[in-house]
């Protein structure tokens, strides 16, 4: 899979007041006083869904990890030069394929999959360790390892599951996997597996930590080991936050501080992640907030090492709103990009939901067009094959599509969804010789600790009769904080020329955050599914893409 051409600039919200913390773990540089105000890193430094973070720095480059869960390729690795303009440069592995739950037969994965990957650089090559969210088989622990970031990344090793773990190598080159809640055991130095008798609990945790204490982020500084994270305090007046566990001993004894408590944006208090050093000896935080129905964002924060403690956010102890670049004059990036599928290989910007069905999508049998196929009858969206999405952006994005009807079967749905566990959708349905597009809004439910579907249900907003077979499809985000949290609002609109449009169905589609079900942002989803015979398909011509 190559990187698409077409990336749109992300563009940054910004304010007046540009952070000047002296000390603060910025990166000085030469003519950093004088830039200009829209250069600042305004945060959230990704106000999109990239939970659980994991960042590494070789060289001038920095490279981030992130959980997708049931999309695919899965585990997306992302490079910056500058910590604002990130870009998507490749994925750990294609597919997983433990169980016909992965292509969406005999149930579904849907929050589960790839959790909380763990990158390292250790002697000249990657390693990337990664533990689907799963019970038995298909939870085993896996190793990858590449020379490139970009890849080809291959399977090392695969073991027994780790939660939320951390690869670790130490300077006497012996290798740990770190998890759980203070967990951690050796691994062999092949990496192939653990070593049997090696489990340590590294501390008990205290009396105040009433809620989870995981997301292990291990580093060492200054001959120190330091284990990063996230802390769920469920007590009054008190919030998620991210501690720190340190030991001049990998095996201890351990001591603890807490190393940011902080609320932003009036969005809630941020955790879990991981801090990163620059090439001149500064550091920085790069840390999770929950944002509703956009996801996880990360937020950006400068880190001050304090009594040898690296203590996150800047002389309050907060997450500032903005933040100098760490350089100046870089190319304007984005993890989510504009596409007219002129390329012949689908661009890393996009993810499928579930493995695809490899042989029911096609950039070649129509040049500058993306070919969605039905493959198999099925009937709701949400068990639909070859879903194909991409990350929604904060704090205001737009997208719109241009689609080619005229192949479309009897039964065959097809069109343009804010997807999630509660999704709005605009879907033009084939009945008999007729072409119907309706505005619906569609909730699935899920068993617990199957993921299986248990039961779906559409409600048609509203519905128009179409006399030709092309047509545009638009939605509009909105996740700006309106002081209850984000407005979280999608609206929905068609044109049948490309130039004037028409609003349909629900206003202010309240987009939400579900963690018992998908686990994850709502996401732009384009699809394409049969519901009594498979062979249908729609070309699409183009996906546009602005962020404000």
């Amino acid at each position: 899979m190559n990187t698409m051409k077409h990336c749109i600039p992300t563009s940054w919200l910004l304010v007046a007041v540009l952070l000047t913390v002296a000390g603060s773990g910025m990166a000085q540089t030469p003519d950093a006083a004088a830039k200009p105000a829209e250069e600042l890193i305004s945060n959230p430094m990704l106000w999109a869904d990239v939970p659980d973070p994991d960042v590494i720095r070789v060289g001038d480059t920095f490279y981030m990890v992130s959980t997708t869960m049931h999309l695919m390729p899965g585990a997306p690795v992302m490079k910056s030069k500058d910590l604002k303009n990130w870009e998507t440069v490749g994925y750990i592995f294609d597919r997983l394929t433990d169980s016909p739950k992965y292509d969406l037969q005999e149930g579904t994965v849907y929050g589960r999959g790839q959790w909380a990957t763990s990158l390292k650089y250790h002697k000249g090559r990657f390693y990337a360790l990664l533990a689907p969210n799963e019970a038995g088989h298909m939870g085993d622990t896996y190793i990858f390892t590449a020379e490139k970031a970009e890849g080809p990344w291959r399977q090392l090793s695969r073991m027994r599951h780790f939660h939320d773990c951390s690869l670790f190598f130490d300077d006497d080159n012996r290798v740990y996997v770190v998890y759980g809640t203070g967990e951690m055991m050796e691994l062999k130095p092949d990496l192939t597996d653990v070593i049997e008798g090696s489990h340590q609990q590294l501390f008990q945790r205290e009396a105040d930590e009433t809620g989870l204490l995981e997301g292990s982020r291990m580093i060492k500084h200054n001959g120190r080991y330091y284990l990063l994270m996230i802390s769920h305090v469920y007590a009054p007046g008190r919030h998620r936050r991210e501690v720190c566990y340190r030991a001049t001993d990998i095996h201890g004894p351990y001591e603890k501080r807490v190393i940011l408590e902080s609320d932003f944006g009036g969005m809630g208090y941020v955790g879990q992640g991981t801090i990163v050093d620059t090439e001149y000896g500064d550091w920085y935080g790069i840390i999770f907030q929950d944002r509703g129905g956009v996801g996880r964002v990360l937020t950006l924060s400068p880190v001050r090492w304090l009594d040898g403690w690296p203590m996150i956010g800047d002389e309050q102890g907060h997450v500032p709103m903005t933040m100098r670049p760490l350089v100046s004059g870089e190319p304007k990036k984005g993890i989510v990009c504009s596409d007219d599928f002129s390329n012949t290989k689908l661009g890393l910007h996009w993810q499928w939901n579930h493995n695809p069905a490899d042989k029911a999508w096609s950039l070649s049998e129509r040049p500058g067009y993306l070919r969605l196929k039905t493959s198999r009858v099925v009937e709701t969206l949400y068990l639909a094959p070859n879903t194909l999405t991409q990350r929604m952006e904060g704090p205001t994005c737009s997208a719109q599509v241009s689609i080619d009807l005229s192949h479309m079967k009897d039964g065959d749905c097809a069109g343009f969804a804010a997807f999630n566990s509660e999704t709005g959708a605009l879907t033009v349905k084939k009945t008999g010789k007729r072409l119907t597009l309706e505005m619906s809004e569609q909730d699935v439910q899920l068993a617990d600790r199957t993921k299986a579907v248990e039961s779906h249900e559409e409600k048609i907003i509203e519905s128009i009769a179409l006399k030709q077979t092309r047509i545009w499809l638009r939605i509009d985000a909105d996740f700006r904080p309106n002081g209850r949290g984000g407005r979280d609002a999608a609206n929905f609109f068609y044109s049948l020329d490309g130039e004037q449009w028409t609003h349909i169905g629900t206003t202010d589609y309240r987009m939400r955050f579900d963690w018992r079900r998908f686990f994850m942002g709502t996401k732009f989803a384009l699809f394409c599914y049969a519901t009594k015979k498979a062979g249908g398909y729609i070309d699409i011509d183009e996906f546009k893409y602005n962020r404000q």
